[in-house]
C-alpha cells in the first residue's frame, strides 16, 4: 500500500463528501415555518451597520445625559459639607465655600471637554449641556449663599462705610458767649 492511499484506492482516506445525491427532500423544500422569513436571517449589511450607529448613538446620548446630571451628586455633597462647617468665620468653613465656588467655575470652563467622547452628528448634545450649566450654576449659587451667611459679601449699607463722603454739616452751635 501507498502512503497516503487509503482503502479505498486513490480518494484520501477520511475525506467526506458533503453533496446531496439522494433523492429525499431537503430542508430547502420544506416550507418556512410561521413568522419566520428568509429575509430577516439575510439581512444587507446596511441595515446591521445602519442599526450598530442607532445602538452607539443611543448609547452616546445616555452617558451624555449621565455626565450632565453629575454635578446633582456633587451639589448635594457640597451643601451637605457646608451645612457641617456651621456658620462661623473659620478656616475649615471658609475652605468648603471657596471649594464650593472653585468646582463649578472650573467645570464651566472645561465644558467642552467633559462632553468631546459624545460628539456625534447624530447624538443632540444641547439638552445634556444646559443641564450640565444649570447645575454648576446652582452650585456657584449655593457658595455665594454660603459667602453671605458667613457675612463675607458686602451686602448693608455698614460694608460701604468707609468709601462714604464724609456728612454735611447741616447745623453749627457756638459757645456760650452771647
Amino acid at each position: 500500500m501507498e502512503k497516503g492511499k487509503g482503502v479505498m484506492g486513490s480518494g484520501r482516506r477520511w475525506a467526506v463528501d458533503f453533496s446531496d445525491n439522494s433523492t429525499a427532500p431537503s430542508s430547502r423544500d420544506i416550507a418556512d415555518p410561521p413568522g419566520f422569513t428568509r429575509a430577516s436571517v439575510d439581512q444587507d449589511d446596511s441595515t446591521v451597520i445602519r442599526q450598530k450607529k442607532d445602538a452607539e448613538s443611543n448609547w452616546k446620548s445616555q452617558k451624555a445625559w449621565e455626565v450632565a446630571q453629575a454635578p446633582l451628586k456633587n451639589l448635594l455633597m457640597m451643601g451637605f459639607m457646608m451645612w457641617m462647617a456651621g456658620s462661623t468665620v473659620h478656616l475649615f468653613s471658609i475652605g468648603i465655600t471657596f471649594s464650593a465656588l472653585w468646582q463649578p467655575i472650573s467645570a464651566l470652563q472645561g465644558i467642552g471637554k467633559v462632553f468631546e467622547p459624545y460628539k456625534d452628528n447624530r447624538v443632540d448634545l444641547l439638552g445634556p449641556k444646559l443641564l450640565f450649566i444649570a447645575l454648576n450654576l446652582g452650585g456657584l449659587a449655593l457658595g455665594v449663599w454660603k459667602l453671605n451667611t458667613l457675612g463675607l459679601l458686602p451686602t448693608h449699607a455698614s460694608d460701604w462705610v468707609s468709601s462714604l463722603p464724609p456728612a454735611q454739616e447741616v447745623e453749627y452751635s457756638g459757645g456760650g458767649i452771647l
